[in-house]
């Protein structure tokens, strides 16, 4: 285990916000780099010099120091001077304190980073700890004791924060060469030649598992097991699209037909064909898509896969 000191307003919120996240194991409310001895909440208060702090022990192999810290500046103001939230005073300054120097390249980085998207300075102080006292019982994990407590950093935000992993998916284009070597034969068929499998003997078109099904050749996400349902033609068929701006429709004139054929907006894949035959309850449309242009994702391994923040929609 590694360890770091997070100041960042009122450590109600903040040991609420850096505790969800995830390769964090354990967190401590205290006061941090203050000149007097084992102060008391009502002394910080009174401007006895102490940051309002979080201790934060994380396993380096879930969650490495610079995407831990991205999160803790997405989380305050990093203008602010001695003011988060509705909080004023120095017991509310920010500040990053570390106990291994070999920590601070890392710290310093991730400060410029931030200073080079401001106009105003980053106040967030730098420094070794030099004492660290734990808050009284009181204040340890007060908002999961209180839920209807006081939070400066918004429930929407300490969500988002949770589900963050640091390898998300990379959904960029693949170069063809890639493709050729990563697709099996049909699959690159289908979602690079316009090719269309045999009904009834692909995959997915019988599956019912709740799940995300993504782009094969990008993993992004297009459809979720929501919004599958069984049409009888022997393909996957989706009511909607998680996005409509994650597709392409084109007029189709191949094999003596007129269809409005889909495609993958990001990857410029072949998925299939939308038609106007779907439930009328759930839009009246039916995304008729190929097994061999999708790659199915189980709930269960949605979040270790990088897909968690699409867990709702599921």
């Amino acid at each position: 285990m590694a360890e770091i000191y997070l100041a960042g307003g009122c450590f109600w919120g903040m040991q609420k916000y850096i505790s969800s996240l995830y390769g964090v194991m354990k967190t401590e409310a205290g006061y941090a780099n203050g000149p007097t001895v084992s102060p008391t909440y009502e002394q910080v208060c009174q401007n006895s010099g102490h940051a309002e702090t979080v201790r934060v022990e994380y396993d380096p192999q879930k969650i490495s120091l610079a995407f831990l810290l991205r999160l803790y500046f997405d989380a305050i103001d990093p203008a602010a001077v001695n003011h988060q939230g509705g909080d004023s005073g120095i017991q509310y300054r920010t500040g990053i304190y570390y106990t291994d120097e070999a920590d601070l390249p890392v710290i310093r980085s991730e400060r410029e980073r931030v200073q080079a998207a401001l106009s105003a300075p980053v106040a967030v102080e730098v420094l070794p700890l030099k004492n660290f006292y734990p808050a009284e019982e009181f204040h340890q994990n007060y908002l999961d004791k209180n839920p209807e407590g006081y939070c400066h950093i918004s429930y929407a935000k300490i969500k988002k924060a949770a589900r963050a992993r640091e390898n998300q998916p990379d959904f960029s284009p693949s170069d063809p060469k890639v493709l050729k070597e990563k697709l099996t034969p049909i699959q690159y068929a289908v979602t690079q030649n316009s090719e269309t499998e045999p009904p009834f003997q692909n995959e997915y078109w019988e599956t019912d598992w709740p799940g995300i099904y993504v782009d094969v050749t990008t993993g992004e996400p297009l459809f979720t097991s929501r919004d599958k349902f069984d049409s009888g033609c022997g393909w996957p068929s989706f009511s909607r699209p998680l996005s409509p701006e994650k597709l392409t429709e084109h007029r189709d004139r191949s094999h003596g037909m007129i269809r409005t054929e889909v495609r993958s907006r990001t990857g410029d894949a072949h998925l299939g064909h939308v038609f106007p035959d779907g439930p009328r309850e759930r839009g009246g449309l039916r995304y008729c898509i190929n097994s061999a242009s999708l790659r199915f994702i189980p709930k269960e391994k949605m979040e270790e896969e990088g897909y968690g923040d699409w867990l709702d929609l599921v």
